[in-house]
This record gives C-alpha cells, sequence and structure tokens, in this order.
C-alpha cells in the first residue's frame, strides 16, 4: 500500500518544508527546539556524522529487505515513532492519527501519556505495534494503576521515561513566553523527580509478566543497572537535546550500552536520526530499533497520517539504496566491520541532514 504522495513529497526536505508552512510559529520552535544553547541537539546530529561506512562490493544485492520485527509483529523498517507530547497542537487527531501512520508504514509506536486523548481510543487507531510511555505524575500506586490500565488497553509493552526528573529551560518557548497549555495542566512533577531505582523495581516487581522499557538512559553505567533490574528494552535517549544540556549525542552512547547490555535486553536509540543511513549506522552498532521523534511529526503536520507513511516510505528507499551500496541484503548482516570513525563535514544543526532546506532562514 502506498501513501500516494509520492509526486507531492519526493524527498524528506519537502516534507519538513510542508511541515513549517502549516503549523504555528509557536508551535514549529516548540518542534524543532531544545534545551538553552541546543548543544545535546547538535551532537546528536555530529554523533551521527560521526561515522562513516565501509562498503563491500561484487555481492548479489538483487533483493534487499530492511524489514524486521518488534513484539511478534512485522516492520517494514526498524523504527518506532517515538512518544512526543501535545500531539494534537500538530495535527487534531493527534495520537489517533499517529497510531494510523504507524499501522499504514507499518512501524511500531510510542504514545505519550501527556495526550488529551483516551489511550483506549488510540490503541484501537491502527494495527502496528504500541508501547505506553509514561511521565511519572503519582506514588507507586499510581503507576502501577498506570500499567494495569494501559495492558488492559491492549498496549504490548510499557515504558517509563527517567531523564525527566528536572524539567528543562527550552528557551526557543521562554524567549517567546510561549507557555504550553499541555504544560500548565500538569501535575506531580516532584513525583518524577523523586521516581528512583526503587519505586521502579517496586512497580516491576507487581507486573512479572509486562514487558517495561526504560527511555532516557545516558550511559552504561544506568544501562548496566536496568539490566540487573530485568528490563526488557533499554532505550538509550537524550530526549531529543531537549533536557541535559552539554550531553553526548546518542550515537556516541550506543555502542558503550550495546556493550554492556550483551544482549540480555532489547536496545532502542533516538536523537536526531533522520536519514535511512542514520538508521542503518544503529543497526550497524546493535541497535534493535530506531526511535524518530520531530521526523514524523513533520509528516504529521503535513499531510496527517498519510504524511506519516510518505515518512515511512522515503526512509524504506535511502535504507535499500544505503544497504545495497553496502553490500548486504538484511540487517542481520549488518555490524560494527561496516562502519569507521571520520571526520563530520556539515555544521550539526537540527536540519543538517537536509542540505536542500533553505538554511538562509533561520526559521529552519
Amino acid at each position: 500500500m502506498a501513501s500516494g504522495l509520492e509526486n507531492e513529497f519526493a524527498t524528506l526536505h519537502e516534507i519538513v518544508k510542508a511541515a513549517k508552512i502549516r503549523l504555528n510559529p509557536n508551535i514549529w520552535d516548540y518542534l524543532i527546539g531544545a534545551t538553552e544553547t541546543e548543544t545535546t541537539m547538535r551532537r546528536n546530529r555530529m554523533a551521527l556524522d560521526s561515522i562513516a561506512f565501509k562498503p563491500r562490493v561484487l555481492r548479489d544485492v538483487s533483493k534487499i529487505d530492511p524489514s524486521s520485527e518488534l513484539l511478534g509483529k512485522k516492520l517494514r523498517i526498524p523504527v518506532m515513532l517515538a512518544p512526543v507530547g501535545s500531539l494534537e497542537s500538530f495535527e487534531a487527531g493527534g495520537g489517533i492519527t499517529v497510531a494510523k501512520g504507524a499501522g499504514l508504514g507499518s512501524v511500531g509506536m510510542l504514545i505519550s501519556s501527556v495526550t488529551t486523548l483516551k489511550l483506549e481510543d488510540i490503541v484501537k487507531g491502527g494495527d502496528g505495534p504500541k508501547i505506553y510511555q509514561l511521565y511519572v505524575r503519582g506514588d507507586d500506586k499510581w503507576v502501577a494503576e498506570r500499567v494495569k490500565q494501559a495492558m488492559g488497553a491492549g498496549y504490548d509493552a510499557f515504558c517509563i521515561t527517567v531523564d525527566t526528573a528536572v524539567y528543562s529551560r527550552r528557551e526557543r518557548d521562554i524567549a517567546k513566553r510561549f507557555v504550553k497549555s499541555w504544560r500548565t495542566a500538569a501535575v506531580g512533577q516532584d513525583h518524577q523527580a523523586a521516581f528512583a531505582w526503587d519505586n521502579f523495581k517496586r512497580v516491576k516487581d507487581q507486573f512479572p509478566d509486562v514487558k517495561f522499557v526504560l527511555k532516557g538512559i545516558g550511559c552504561g553505567e544506568d544501562a548496566e543497572i536496568a539490566v540487573k533490574e530485568g528490563v526488557w528494552g533499554v532505550y538509550c535517549s537524550n530526549h531529543g537535546g531537549r533536557q541535559l544540556d552539554h550531553g553526548r549525542g546518542s550515537a556516541a552512547v550506543l555502542p558503550e550500552i550495546v556493550d554492556v547490555v550483551k544482549g540480555k535486553a532489547k536496545v532502542m536509540v533516538d536523537g536526531s536520526f533522520s536519514r535511512g543511513t542514520d538508521i542503518v549506522k544503529a543497526i550497524c552498532m546493535g541497535a534493535d530499533w530506531v526511535g524518530i521523534g520531530r521526523l514524523y511529526c513533520y509528516g504529521l503536520a503535513a499531510a496527517g497520517a498519510a504524511g506519516i507513511e510518505r515518512v515511512i516510505e522515503l526512509l524504506e528507499e535511502e535504507m535499500k539504496e544505503v544497504m545495497g551500496l553496502l553490500g548486504v541484503t538484511s540487517l542481520k548482516q549488518l555490524d560494527k566491520s561496516y562502519i569507521a570513525q571520520a571526520m563530520p563535514t556539515n555544521m550539526p544543526h537540527v536540519h543538517s541532514a537536509f542540505p536542500l532546506l533553505n538554511l538562509e532562514d533561520p526559521g529552519y
């Protein structure tokens, strides 16, 4: 099944442009912005751009399959739509539209607890694998109730975000005096600040059959603790550079997490992954799946569920291209032998993966 947008959006950067045109300027800045100096966000791109490919030639690559699998369901490519709050500000259908887009694109999704829509309604939106993502806004009993509710509604796994103990200063919003409605409605941030390993263990122990993911792991040391606590998934993320400023790029952190996990848990990663080449690099380094956030929101804003599907189509095209030129036909063949460290050539930026955008326009 095709999105029907092949002529309108022949490249990813055209989708980015359409999203900017259609979004309120405050919402656009919220979407592309990061914390304070935005250093972590730029390092996300710098880390990816510091990886070069080592291609192999004279191999039969006439049939290339970039598909993967998540929670027993086939994925078109090894991608999950990362949890994003306030999806309704990009498109009226919000999480329901995103679920439809994930289903059309045959990828997984994590739905954020920061949404005005009922989680039961969202899970009905599409057929792809779904993980519920929680910001802690209550005590252990409250968290346990959220686990029961999500799993009862039909979600496949449960994710707790762990890198938001302190809410960051996102100065694009602050400078415009833009107060997000979904933030003013939020209560219970103190519970997130107090949530610790002991709290997680108490909640997890109540649900031995639930697949738990911890999102926001930023070093090997915490990945090691997570594995000891029996998590199903370790999610390497720095919140797209929107939490801790001056952190490391996710692609720089990923190898140490993979080394520590040693296959005892699934590994997920996000952080400015914008191209098929980026996804292939993550798989080479040992990730199971790659999360995309801003990228699918551009598709959502540009053309709703079909826009998300078109993003996935283009990523699939790019993945097939790079896999063929690397000399592989499936993700299972990819490993560290296909990559090497190299000097970046582009100045990192939220849109530096899209050099055909009008970069003279500071809005990009």
